[in-house]
């Protein structure tokens, strides 16, 4: 019997005031004969819930009941209000549950619990930027996700070719300040970018959901399958090793060292999608970067360098003629 079926039967009881065995098994997707159980084990246990029979019948939280947080050790309290604290800075939603959860945990754990809520706190905005907000269509969709109805979309691709499609929301996820909707479609699972998404209308259709599905393993399949198209080239690179860092800050897990030279310099693997996007990271290095292999990201370097020499030498020779406007 899991601990957070438990809990999230009696937070049900708590928002509904009484339930069937059968309403419970389809909120919580398990079988009937499972929730009641769960419901008989919790009332075993003391807590006050019972069974009311005849018509309309079900079984109740009785009087006023009301679930806390006192099965919680001092160090799980405090691992608790760590990871809710810095979304209480920016969300007046999560400040209110965590004036709640405090008010449930036993007296002697508030103090530390308290203080772990304001040890942290995040600021999404980069040096320079402007203050960030989540977009208003992220809650529209999430809302569309938690009431499981289906969206109706216009989307907008790469290509800028717009499209119309109905898909169940099953989820989102925020990458690198860019958000993600992941959701059922007539050809399957497919993964959309919110910043992409001209337009969503949330119809009352029910939506759609796989009973296994698990968010953090879709995304993580997600993931796998971009990080394979980022890795599409390799290339081989000498650099100064007192530089490699700077590489792989910008390349992240496609830049894999093999060892130094005699001459001081680190050999370096670099991926990307193609062997351009690879030179036109490496081109603005100059000759501090030499480029061992493949012939093609060699060839992009070069045509690169000519189209820079190109340009502004022609600029700077005396009577050049002037540049076209356009």
């Amino acid at each position: 019997m899991r601990a957070d079926r438990l809990v999230a039967t009696l937070l049900l009881m708590q928002s509904r005031g009484r339930v069937t065995a059968a309403e419970l098994a389809d909120e919580l997707e398990v079988s009937v004969a499972t929730a009641r159980r769960d419901l008989e084990a919790l009332s075993a246990a003391g807590i006050p819930v019972y069974p009311q029979p005849g018509r309309g019948g079900g079984w109740a939280l009785v009087g006023g009941a009301r679930t806390d947080l006192s099965g919680l050790s001092s160090n799980e309290a405090q691992a608790l209000f760590l990871l809710v604290g810095p979304a209480a800075a920016v969300s007046s939603e999560a400040k209110a549950a965590l004036r709640k959860l405090v008010r449930a945990l036993p007296q002697t754990f508030r103090a530390e619990a308290e203080a772990a809520a304001g040890a942290t706190m995040i600021d999404p905005t980069r040096w320079g930027e402007r203050d960030r907000r989540r977009p208003a269509m992220v809650d529209q969709l999430q809302s569309a996700v938690v009431r499981r109805r289906k969206v109706r979309l216009t989307y907008v691709n790469g290509a800028r070719e717009r499209s119309e499609r109905l898909v169940d929301p099953w989820g989102l996820v925020d990458k690198d300040d860019t958000w993600y909707l992941i959701a059922g479609t007539e050809h399957g699972q497919r993964t959309f970018r919110v910043d992409r998404i001209a337009e969503a209308q949330p119809t009352d259709q029910p939506a759609d959901r796989p009973a296994d599905f698990e968010l953090a393993g879709a995304w993580e399949q997600v993931v796998g399958r971009m990080e394979e198209r980022r890795g599409a080239t390799w290339a081989t690179v000498l650099i100064e090793t007192r530089f490699v860092r700077i590489l792989r800050d910008h390349f992240g897990r496609h830049c894999h060292t093999d060892g130094e030279t005699d001459d001081g310099r680190t050999r370096v693997r670099l991926a990307a999608p193609t062997p351009l996007d690879i030179a036109r990271n490496l081109a603005g290095w100059g000759a501090d970067v030499e480029v061992l292999e493949p012939r093609s990201v060699r060839d992009e370097l070069a045509r690169i360098g000519v189209e820079l020499a190109g340009r502004y030498a022609a600029a700077d020779r005396p009577n050049s003629p002037p540049r076209k406007k356009y």
